[in-house]
This record gives C-alpha cells, sequence and structure tokens, in this order.
C-alpha cells in the first residue's frame, strides 16, 4: 500500500463541550496519511487514477470549520469518512491536533489518533 499525507493542515474550528470553544471556536490541526495503490495513476500519469489531495485538502478544511460536535473524537471520525469517500483511498490515519484546548496545566497539544479503512 503507498502513502500520500497532508501534514499540518489548519482550520478554525467551534468544537467542544464547553460554551467558550463552541462560542469563539480554536484552531485545529489536521494530518492525514491516505492509503492507495498509486500505480494505476504513475503508469498513466493520470491525476482521476489516485487522490487529488488538493480536493481532500479542501474537503478536511471544510469538516473543521462545518457543524460543531462536542468531542475530537467524533471529529476524527467525519474526517475518515470524508477521505474514505475518495475512491482510491483504502484506508486513512486522522491526526487531530487541539493545541488550545482547555486545560489548566502547561501543555503542548492534545491529538486524537484514528485508523480506518473501507469495510
Amino acid at each position: 500500500m503507498d502513502r500520500v499525507a497532508l501534514r499540518g493542515l489548519k482550520a478554525r474550528g467551534h468544537h467542544g463541550v464547553f460554551a467558550r470553544e463552541r462560542e469563539e471556536g480554536q484552531t485545529f490541526v489536521v494530518d492525514l496519511d491516505m492509503g492507495l495503490d498509486t500505480r494505476p495513476a504513475a503508469s498513466a500519469d493520470d491525476l482521476s487514477r489516485t487522490v487529488h489531495y488538493g480536493v481532500v485538502a479542501e474537503e478536511v478544511v471544510a469538516v473543521v470549520e462545518g457543524e460543531p460536535v462536542d468531542l475530537i473524537e467524533t471529529l476524527a471520525q467525519r474526517i475518515a469518512d470524508t477521505c474514505l469517500r475518495h475512491e482510491a483511498v483504502r484506508e486513512v490515519e486522522v491526526v487531530v491536533h487541539k493545541p488550545e484546548a482547555p486545560i489548566t496545566v502547561p501543555f503542548e497539544d492534545v491529538t486524537i489518533t484514528i485508523k480506518r479503512s473501507r469495510a
């Protein structure tokens, strides 16, 4: 399985369980690692036979900027579902970073990592 990765996609979302998170929003960062077979695209030099990572990036940002959810676990699942809608993508690993999480002690980042594949 070949890999196409996107790192550091940033978008402002209004996700979280606290009213302040929903009202003010915060920056989320997303990393994707999509598994697919790139041989058909490479042999034909044809974008339609692979995943268009620019389109995926736009779709993921739209998910983050879209309908609020309480949990970053739910957000990660929505992002995975979006990636798997692309025919070439067989599996995806999604990391959602929440660097502005409402934690009362010093920290660098909070992340959720999920792996999903076609059934």
